[in-house]
């Protein structure tokens, strides 16, 4: 499943650059990811980096975008291909 902001984000900017699919982006009111874009960093690394550097553990499962690690890592296959 991807991940997304909830509103409690403080637009610190740590998370936006931590992201290696290039996921997240400011949105009008908070940063956003994009779930088409969001592998919870399934084929780069352990851990999702974003939520690794949250000061304020805003960043959580996206429950409309469910997705199994077998998924995840498709996705990261897609996006890496080329």
């Amino acid at each position: 499943m991807s991940l997304m902001m909830t509103d409690e984000c403080i637009n610190c900017d740590v998370c936006e650059p931590e992201c290696p699919n290039g996921a997240i982006s400011q949105g009008k009111a908070t940063y956003v990811i994009n779930p088409d874009l969001c592998t919870e960093c399934v084929g780069h690394f352990e851990t999702s980096q974003c939520v690794e550097v949250c000061p304020v553990d805003c960043i959580i499962k996206d429950p409309k975008h469910p997705e199994t690690e077998d998924q995840l890592r498709a996705k990261y296959e897609r996006l890496t291909a080329g």
